[in-house]
């Protein structure tokens, strides 16, 4: 898997996400400091890519570019065909709103919400009916095998329940990109196996593209293909 070349991806003509010579610094007072230099990666629907490196390689700058929350400083950024450089502010927000899923090494659930409810607050945010959020909310929460949990609040969770409860809300509004940040940091050997067995069979269930940037050389083995990244370059 880790051999595969950066630029190449299972099957599919256009990829669903395709980043060119994508450059990205910030600046710490006078000091400039490059996060990205020059990364070009694509990735196809349905397919589950982890993204490894040490911390302060990029990665998570990388994931913030492909979700729509940084800007490249030059290169380009293609999601589903468009290029993402070319919309306004208010065009970025609505495809991350409605294209893109993210999942958290915390979790980042509503302590005071139920795992409905936390499920249900992308589909409130975006305006879809009662009715329809919870159709939807509970299609999401048996997906991930908590229909039965439904009603508990995070503090009554396991950690791997939790983090189902997340998965199950960055799938919820059927997203074409679902970006995962450390997504088993707090999760034991076992249970972290199932949890990304478990994203990587709705991702290709629903075919969704799936991108996970971890320091855990075990996640890899769940994944399709791995690209290193190392001082913001590809390796």
């Amino acid at each position: 898997m880790s051999g595969t070349p950066a630029l190449e991806s299972p099957a599919a003509a256009t990829p669903l996400l395709r980043l060119r010579e994508v450059f990205r610094a910030y600046r710490a007072g006078p000091v400039v400091v490059p996060a990205l230099r020059g990364v070009s990666l694509q990735a196809s629907a349905g397919e589950v890519l982890a993204l490894v490196g040490p911390s302060g390689s990029g990665k998570s700058t990388l994931l913030h570019v492909c979700g729509l929350l940084d800007a490249p400083d030059a290169g380009s950024y293609e999601l589903d065909g468009r290029e993402t450089g070319r919309l306004s502010p208010a065009a970025r927000t609505a495809l991350r709103r409605e294209r893109i899923g993210f999942v958290f090494q915390g979790f980042n659930l509503v302590p005071v919400l139920t795992a409905f409810e936390n499920v249900e607050v992308p589909l409130l945010l975006a305006g879809v009916p009662r009715r329809e959020r919870r159709r939807r909310a509970e299609e999401a929460l048996s997906a991930v095998g908590l229909l039965a949990e439904i009603g508990r609040r995070p503090d009554r969770l396991s950690g791997g329940q939790r983090q189902r409860v997340a998965i199950a809300r960055a799938l919820v509004k059927r997203p074409s990109l679902v970006l995962a940040d450390e997504p088993t940091a707090n999760l034991d050997g076992a249970t972290a196996g199932q949890v990304l067995d478990l994203l990587r069979d709705l991702s290709r269930a629903r075919g969704a593209t799936v991108v996970v940037a971890t320091h855990d050389a075990r996640v890899t083995h769940h994944c399709d293909r791995t690209v290193a990244l190392r001082d913001g370059v590809l390796a």
